[in-house]
């Protein structure tokens, strides 16, 4: 892979670049899923090639071929040099790359069991017995599981000198119920929605999110949300659960710090940001409670943003977000870093594959725990007159991030500390700020899940990126509640 690089490279510096890198990306995946008793889907894909990225004249240039022969390799970095060519005659400004140590360095994500070790037939045989366990339930109308398995090899090479070499593995595994009555669904999903529940793991994964063994309840309990109570609408306190918390995380924290965004670089599938410059250290984000993290390292947890090392070789690091509610950090690369004083890129420069080219991405934003002992059943019996709100169903956000609403699965009325009634097609809304700023309870270290969110999409051609979000329940006081759907 060096020799396949060092062609990449050498060519750019004869064709006049003053920086080059070339990044080869070996991926192999799995997708599966069944719907009512029958596969709905299963593909097994590989891909390999390799994508160059240059400055010449003070302007970046890209290009990308599967074709890894000397000839298609030295012509694509004579591409990407034409590219940046042709850009230079636009731009406002040279390119500014903050120095980064070039790194030598090998790293592979967490893997206890190979998930390809194990065979299709085996992976559809434990997604059709969750299947029939969820349609077993009188009431239930529809089932669908998937199952994705992924092995991403990736050598990265630079005209400074770095040669890094990761290997990371992700699984991730899910399913959902639904009931129908009259004019109405409703859908229950474990262990999250919208995938369920990923993250740089080995096919260990599987066995410790126990998937069958919830079947039952998640049917049960999506047949009952057909019987129970509409969500009633007014001004409530409401606890959110970790996973729609973590969703809230990205919504509302993780888009806007992109400094992309920001700077206006970049506007595509998520819009810009509030997060203007001058409110850098010294917006009141939240409560001193609300203490976001950016932290792609492995101490973190097994992250989809966990890495060694980001797209243009910068180590995975921590970056406080928002400390003790004070916001004081955005996600940044080296071309960026300068705009807010940094001497170093913040390491989320990050690409969906070898075609693509790396772009400003989230790592894993978590909300940290809070520091004293409290879990969520005791966050319910401190909570008089609320709603808990459980897995997300439906969310809306405008182009800056700042104005949002959010549904969710399942709810829960809370009344003197006690549940006292399920309740159907709960919803909340809010402006960021003044929702982060009505935080005043989080629960600790033994309720956090670090959780995986697959399909976040950016940029023109689109990228779809995994990013991590760890959160704990947490309450908010005051928040308009039962907007978003009207009662049947």
């Amino acid at each position: 892979m060096k020799e396949i690089a060092s062609w990449a490279l050498n060519t750019a510096a004869l064709r006049g670049a003053s920086y080059a890198d070339a990044r080869i990306v070996d991926d192999r995946s799995r997708a599966l899923s069944t719907k009512n008793g029958k596969v709905g889907g299963a593909s097994d894909a590989e891909s390999l090639g390799i994508g160059i990225r240059v400055i010449a004249d003070g302007a970046w240039g890209f290009a990308a071929t599967e074709n890894l022969s000397r000839a298609a390799v030295e012509a694509t970095a004579a591409r990407a040099i034409e590219i940046a060519k042709a850009s230079a005659r636009v731009k406002q400004e040279n390119v500014r790359l903050a120095p980064e140590k070039p790194a030598t360095a090998e790293w592979k994500s967490q893997c206890g069991i190979d998930p390809f070790s194990i065979s299709v037939e085996q992976n559809l045989e434990l997604l059709l017995k969750i299947d029939a366990e969820l349609r077993s339930v009188a009431g239930v109308t529809l089932a669908e599981t998937n199952m994705n398995l992924r092995r991403e090899e990736q050598w990265f090479f630079s005209s400074e000198g770095a040669n890094i070499h990761q290997t990371k593995y992700v699984t991730g595994a899910g399913y959902c119920a639904y009931a129908f009555a009259g004019n109405e669904i409703q859908k229950r999903s474990y262990p999250n929605s919208f995938g369920g529940q990923w993250q740089n793991k080995g096919y260990e994964l599987i066995e410790e999110l126990k998937l069958l063994e919830n079947a039952r309840r998640i049917g049960e309990e999506v047949v009952a949300l057909l019987k129970a109570d509409q969500c009633p609408a007014g001004t409530f306190d409401i606890i959110l659960d970790s996973s729609q918390l973590g969703l809230q995380i990205h919504e509302s924290v993780g888009h806007p710090i992109e400094l992309d965004r920001v700077l206006g670089m970049e506007a595509n599938f998520a819009g810009t940001s509030f997060l203007t410059l001058e409110k850098l250290r010294a917006l009141r984000y939240g409560t001193e409670l609300v203490n976001v993290v950016a932290d792609a390292r492995d101490e973190h947890g097994p992250g989809l943003g966990t890495f060694g090392y980001d797209d243009e070789g910068v180590a995975a690091q921590c970056t406080p977000i928002i400390t003790n509610g004070l916001f004081t950090g955005y996600l940044s690369s080296r071309e960026t870093a300068h705009t807010i004083s940094l001497n170093r890129s913040g390491g989320t420069l990050r690409s969906e594959s070898w075609n693509r080219l790396p772009i400003i991405r989230m790592t894993n934003i978590s909300i940290l725990p809070g520091e004293k002992p409290l879990t969520l059943e005791q966050l319910i019996a401190s909570t008089d007159n609320g709603i808990l709100m459980q897995t997300n169903r439906s969310w809306s956000i405008d182009d800056k991030r700042y104005n949002f609403q959010f549904g969710t699965e399942l709810g829960w009325e809370i009344k003197n500390g006690k549940r006292v009634r399920m309740l159907k097609n709960p919803s909340y809304s809010g402006i960021t700020t003044d929702f982060w700023n009505s935080m005043d309870a989080i629960c600790s270290r033994d309720e956090w899940t670090l959780w995986g969110t697959p399909n976040c999409g950016k940029g023109q051609p689109q990228q779809v990126m995994g990013t991590g979000h760890g959160a704990s329940p947490a309450r908010f006081r005051n928040i308009k509640v039962g907007s978003a759907y009207k009662g049947t």
